[in-house]
């Protein structure tokens, strides 16, 4: 069992609030987490999954069942398969508000996030499970956690062919079952050229245009698929910095495909090897280190690219209020900042600046810059 760094953070939410909401994709280890905080709630509790057919018969009086049930903490797994639900949820809690009355699961579909923030404001709490990141693993696991990416099943597979095996098997239940199951049409041939279509720009700017003349489809519609991926937190739109710098700055976001396991089987890349000799290796790499800062990021901070059509860049920008932390990310032995970095780090007036590199040694690179292996990522927001 690899203890989940959100743990602490939801039980404490299941102590405060009357209304927990963990949120992610399916496989992430929602279920896992939430049986074994039961275990340890030290009080009464109740788990429903809503796709077992004798858990949903139990609620086809749900105000009856939950009212019977009311000293117990009930968690419901899916629940985005009864909305109907929420209302009543937000009634029972409004009549007896207390912490802990429910925990509710679901694979962040938009619905679940339209009816949960209409029906529950004010009552609900919000967490996001992402993948196994390298906080949970350790640090000796990276290049198995940045080759196989952070889905559990993935991860802990025998063998990199098994774990190439089993996010093959995810994608294809992904667009044939999970998304017709959240309520999105759209035919799950199309979806998935798209998704592999990203694999191969990963890490680049956002393009509508050039995707839909690919797809033969408008640009209204790689629209509306680029949402229903991020919805379901298989893809991030990280967004370029937006403040006047009197500069001309790129509008469009960068696009990152989520877990680099999925990246990886997408574009056929099952071993190390492969992943090596593909052109891809450095947009995966980088793609890879923005999700293991993101995943553990404290709260109050926001992140964003920076990019100047005279071309000054940086990576990442994080941002409290107070202070900016450029990011620059790096796969090799020996990395170095362009001009456009350093002119870019001037002109946001940046605090600090770590260029992330998959070597040991941490040094010096320029002033107020540093080199930083990648397995002390935690440094970056510590200091």
């Amino acid at each position: 069992m690899i203890e989940r760094f959100k743990y602490a953070a939801v039980m404490k939410s299941v102590q405060t609030f009357p209304v927990t909401a963990l949120l992610g994709p399916r496989q992430v280890g929602k279920t896992t987490l939430a049986k074994q905080l039961a275990g340890q709630y030290g009080g009464s509790t109740i788990y429903l999954d809503l796709e077992l057919p004798s858990d949903l018969n139990k609620l086809q009086s749900p105000e009856l069942y939950l009212r019977e049930h009311s000293d117990a903490l009930i968690i419901i797994d899916e629940i985005q398969r009864k909305p109907e639900l929420f209302a009543l949820l937000r009634a029972l809690v409004d009549q007896e508000r207390r912490p802990g009355r429910f925990m509710i699961l679901g694979s962040a579909s938009p619905d679940l996030m339209r009816h949960a923030s209409e029906s529950l404001a004010g009552r609900v709490v919000y967490h996001e499970l992402p993948p196994l990141c390298l906080t949970e693993t350790g640090s000796d696991s990276i290049r198995k956690l940045w080759l196989r990416g952070g889905y559990p099943n993935s991860f802990l597979a025998g063998s990199d062919a098994e774990s190439h095996q089993w996010r093959q098997a995810f994608i294809a239940t992904y667009l044939e079952r999970d998304i017709p199951q959240l309520g999105v049409r759209i035919p799950a041939a199309q979806l998935g050229r798209f998704w592999t279509m990203l694999a191969h720009l990963n890490g680049q700017l956002w393009n509508a245009s050039h995707i839909a003349a690919g797809m033969g489809l408008s640009s209204t519609t790689m629209r509306h698929y680029l949402d229903v991926l991020e919805d379901t937190f298989i893809i991030r739109q990280l967004k370029p910095w937006f403040a006047n710098t009197g500069k001309r700055l790129t509008k469009a976001p960068k696009i990152y495909l989520r877990d680099t396991g999925l990246l990886h089987s997408l574009l056929q890349l099952g071993t190390e090897d492969l992943l090596m000799s593909h052109p891809g290796v450095g947009s995966s790499w980088e793609g890879f280190v923005i999700e293991q800062i993101l995943a553990t990021l404290p709260d109050g901070y926001q992140s964003f690219f920076y990019r100047t059509n005279a071309g000054a860049e940086i990576d990442m920008i994080l941002a409290d209020g107070k202070k900016k932390i450029a990011v620059e990310v790096k796969y090799s032995a020996t990395p170095k900042v362009s001009k456009g970095f350093w002119f870019a780090f001037k002109d946001l007036g940046c605090h600090k600046g770590y260029v992330v590199y998959p070597g040991r040694d941490r040094y010096p690179i320029g002033e107020g810059v540093e080199a930083l292996p990648a397995v002390e990522l935690s440094e970056i927001v510590n200091q």
